[in-house]
Formats: structure tokens, C-alpha cells, sequence
């Protein structure tokens, strides 16, 4: 058994990593993307292209940059890492720097066509031609009827009120403000632990548990776990941790419940609509394909349309049904998935965390996801679509 060693203890032994770990936690504060990609003008924007039948592409306007983005790259990149003794750590700091220094050219260039696109892509990718292949996979699968469940009956007050009981399993606190400015009905905020709830909508009784078992259930819980953490850089976040969050996230939907093929095939859908960006589709180009060719009603499809157009190109979408799969088959093979919680991580950085975990630098996890503990999922077609996905 690995003994856990007082942090005091850690910091005179690795002066310099917590030296710079610190120093980068000051500058990462100042560069969540999601503070700055969801547009203003959202519901403006989406009545003007419903008013000219679908031909107008939209005239997003994003939020101004709180920050000088040539300073903070000199910061970042001013960073003596050649101080970390230790070839791995330093590595992986160097990773980490390099990932967060892409970050701030992404919110440098919302808003700027091509420019934003090519920074998106070199920090979440683009869909793989499989990845593609399992989005038509699932998309070819009839619409299940909707259940009562489905009815958006919920106001955003009863949604507040419906977390904050969730939230009562858990034993970390939970801020929640009302926005008008998310592209999605409900997302954390990591860098102020807080929930932002859709001011103008209203919620079904299904999306409540959805949104509850993905948001509080898992992004809430990594992000509290890596605040537990030794290094500030387990809840600031490693690199290429999105997939692994996301995966996570959409799996504690399914571990609970509430992962509906309706919610499966949103997932899919924004697949495609990520792949038409590399293909150079316009705007209104994606919302014909997921509107005119795969027949989504028009609010779901303009939904997708703006989540993957938004900023110039935004390809982080893609990432949350690969995720799921990863996440699903390392479940198939009954292996832990406690690592992961530990903050936000990345499977694919799985060695270097058990090397910080050797280290005494990682320590085990405070919170679980509690979907985790016992499979609710009743519906055998997702079954059978998540042991088929390639």
C-alpha cells in the first residue's frame, strides 16, 4: 500500500514542481472556454435564421477577453520547468503548458472563422472515420416512443430545486446561478464549482436525471477530487482530458438510468455535424444535414448546428461518444474507474498517474460517482449498440 504523504512534506521534497504547479493554477484561472464560446445573441441570432427559411448564417457575437493573451502565453511559457529534476514530471508539465498555451489561442481567435477552427482542432481533434461510422450506426435505429418521462414540464426554479436534492447524496457544496448565455440547458463552471442552469427553458423529468447524473455526478466530482489533490493541475486539468470527462459523464447518464437512444443519437448527431465542419460546411449547410437529410426537428437540429459552428468550428463535441465507448469497454472488462474521478484526467495519461500515485504526489479519491455503484439502465438496445460500437 502506498502511504500518503502531508502535502508540507511533498513541497519540501518537490520544491520547484509545486513552485510552478502554483504558478500555473494562477495563470489557468483566467482561461475557462466555456466562459467565452457560448455566444450573446443565441435566441436573436436563431430567430432571424428560422425568419429567412434557413439561408442567413448567423452573426454570433462572444463575450470580450478579460485577459491579454500574448502576456499570458509569455507567463506560461516563462515557466523554468529545466528546475524539475525528474525527467517524467517535467514531461509532463511541459504537456501541460503546451496544452493550456493552445487553450488561450482558442479563446484569442473566437469568433474568427478559420483561425478558431485550426486551434479547436489541434485541442480536440476531429471526428475519426469511425467514430463517424458509429454515429450512422446509431442514427440508423428507430425513434423509441416517448415516455412521460420525456414531457419538458419543468420550470428552471423546480431544475434548481431538483439538483440542489441530488446534490444532497454528496458531501461537497454546489453554487447554482441562472444564465441566459449556455448553449447547453445546464453546465458546470469548474473554475467557480458552480452549476448555470438555462434561464429560458423548461426541463424534462428525464433530462433533470440526465443532467444530474452528468454534471453533478461526475464533472462536480472530478472537479472536487482534484481540489483534493496535491497539485492544482488534477483540477485544472491535463491534457486531452475532454474525452475522458465527457465519457465518464455520459456514462454515469447510463450507469443511472437516464442514457435514453433519444439522448444516444444527440450524441451522434453532433458527429456528424463535426465531421461536416472538416468537409467546409457552412452554418446553414450542417442544419440542412441534420435538419433536411436526417430529418431532426428544427430547434434539436439548429441546437447541434450551434454547438459545433459556434467560435468558428468547434470540435469538442465529437469527443463525448468516443468517451462513452472507451469508458464502456473498460467497464466490460470490470476495470476500476476510481483513477479517472481523481481529477481531470485522461486515460490516455493512465501511466503517469499511477507513477504521481507512486510519488505520493496523487492520492485516492474523497468522492465517487454514486451511478457508478449499481447499473439502473434497463433499455437492452443501448446495450446492444454499446457492445457493437467499433
Amino acid at each position: 500500500m502506498i502511504q500518503t504523504k502531508p502535502i508540507a512534506a511533498l513541497q519540501l521534497e518537490y520544491p520547484e514542481l509545486f513552485e510552478i504547479d502554483a504558478n500555473l493554477d494562477r495563470l489557468v484561472k483566467r482561461i475557462e472556454l466555456l466562459a467565452y464560446i457560448n455566444p450573446l445573441n443565441i435566441e436573436k441570432e436563431k430567430q432571424r435564421f428560422f425568419a429567412s427559411k434557413y439561408t442567413i448564417e448567423p452573426n454570433f457575437k462572444y463575450p470580450k477577453l478579460k485577459f491579454n493573451p500574448y502576456k499570458l502565453h509569455r507567463l506560461f511559457f516563462s515557466q523554468r520547468l529545466e528546475r524539475i529534476q525528474d525527467d517524467r514530471l517535467r514531461k509532463l508539465y511541459q504537456d501541460v503548458i503546451y496544452h493550456y498555451a493552445n487553450m488561450v489561442q482558442c479563446i484569442e481567435t473566437i469568433g474568427r472563422g478559420k483561425h478558431f477552427y485550426y486551434n479547436s482542432l489541434r485541442v480536440f481533434g476531429t471526428p475519426t472515420e469511425k467514430d463517424v461510422q458509429n454515429a450512422r450506426f446509431i442514427l440508423h435505429y428507430a425513434n423509441e416512443p416517448d415516455s412521460a418521462d420525456m414531457e419538458k414540464v419543468h420550470t428552471p426554479e423546480e431544475a434548481k430545486q431538483y439538483f440542489e436534492n441530488f446534490i444532497s447524496r454528496y458531501n461537497f457544496p454546489l453554487r447554482i446561478k441562472f444564465s441566459t448565455n449556455i448553449a447547453a440547458d445546464a453546465m458546470v463552471s469548474n473554475s467557480t464549482q458552480t452549476l448555470y442552469i438555462k434561464k429560458n427553458t423548461k426541463f424534462s423529468k428525464n433530462q433533470l436525471l440526465t443532467l444530474a447524473n452528468h454534471e453533478i455526478g461526475v464533472h462536480l466530482v472530478t472537479t472536487f477530487n482534484g481540489m483534493a489533490q496535491p497539485l492544482k493541475v488534477f483540477s485544472n486539468g491535463l491534457p486531452k482530458n475532454v474525452e475522458t470527462q465527457e465519457g465518464l459523464a455520459v456514462f454515469s447518464e447510463y450507469m443511472g438510468g437516464a442514457l435514453t437512444l433519444k439522448r444516444l443519437k444527440e450524441l451522434a448527431y453532433r458527429v456528424i455535424a463535426s465531421d461536416s465542419l472538416i468537409k467546409g460546411y457552412s452554418f446553414a449547410d450542417t442544419f440542412d444535414l441534420i435538419h433536411g437529410q436526417y430529418k431532426l426537428n428544427k430547434h434539436e437540429a439548429y441546437s447541434i448546428t450551434l454547438r459545433v459552428h459556434r467560435g468558428g468550428g468547434f470540435t469538442k463535441d465529437r469527443l463525448y461518444l468516443s468517451g462513452l465507448r472507451k469508458i464502456y469497454q473498460r467497464y466490460q472488462r470490470e476495470e476500476s474507474l476510481d483513477i479517472l474521478l481523481s481529477g481531470k484526467v485522461c486515460l490516455d495519461m493512465e501511466e503517469d498517474m499511477k507513477y504521481l500515485k507512486q510519488l505520493g504526489l496523487a492520492t485516492p479519491i474523497k468522492h465517487r460517482s454514486l451511478s457508478f455503484q449499481q447499473k439502473l439502465n434497463t433499455n437492452s438496445t443501448l446495450d446492444f449498440i454499446l457492445n457493437n460500437l467499433k
